[in-house]
């Protein structure tokens, strides 16, 4: 297998600030007074914002996962300080409007027979718009199903302080 200049294999990846899933980051801390400001402190400067956050706690560590307005960058950073990360993707899906908007997502995934593993709201408003961040067992299909039924998928471009406009 030849993967030289000549090879005609282009090695750059769809994924893109519009690429439709979000990227969430798990590390593991020590359940210490300052863990989790020592990793916010870490952005500071960068231009990059905490988007999200989820903290699931035990007696001696903590898995915190979260979202960042840049996911590569984050990652760089977080990468340079020595912490241990897993990188997953999440769905981002902006709450309609009207009574009970979560219950037209869950409704949504559930007739698809589609199980939620993960979820929580989004720091940043897309939009205007309340959004959540849900992890489920098949994001393409989630996806898919989401966009059919009329709800507005966020992307990694929609959490970004900055947005590009295509005027």
């Amino acid at each position: 297998m030849s993967t030289g200049d000549n090879s005609g294999t282009a090695f750059e990846t769809i994924r893109g600030r519009n690429f439709p899933a979000l990227r969430q980051f798990t590390i593991f801390l020590e359940n210490r007074v300052g863990q989790l400001l020592e990793v916010v402190k870490r952005f500071e400067g960068t231009g990059i914002r905490v988007c999200a956050l989820s903290i699931n706690d035990a007696a001696e560590c903590a898995f915190v996962r979260f979202l960042v307005s840049d996911a590569d960058r984050g990652r760089e950073i977080l990468e340079r300080s020595g912490l241990a990360i897993i990188e997953t993707d999440l769905i981002g899906v902006e709450l309609p409007e009207g009574p009970q908007p979560l219950l037209r997502v869950c409704t949504a995934l559930l007739q698809a027979e589609l199980n939620i593993i993960q979820a929580y709201p989004l720091f940043v408003r897309p939009n205007g718009k309340p959004a959540v961040a849900i992890m489920v067992e098949n994001i393409e299909f989630a996806m898919e199903t989401l966009r059919e039924k009329g709800f507005t998928i966020i992307t990694e471009g929609d959490l970004d302080d900055n947005p590009v406009s295509e005027n």
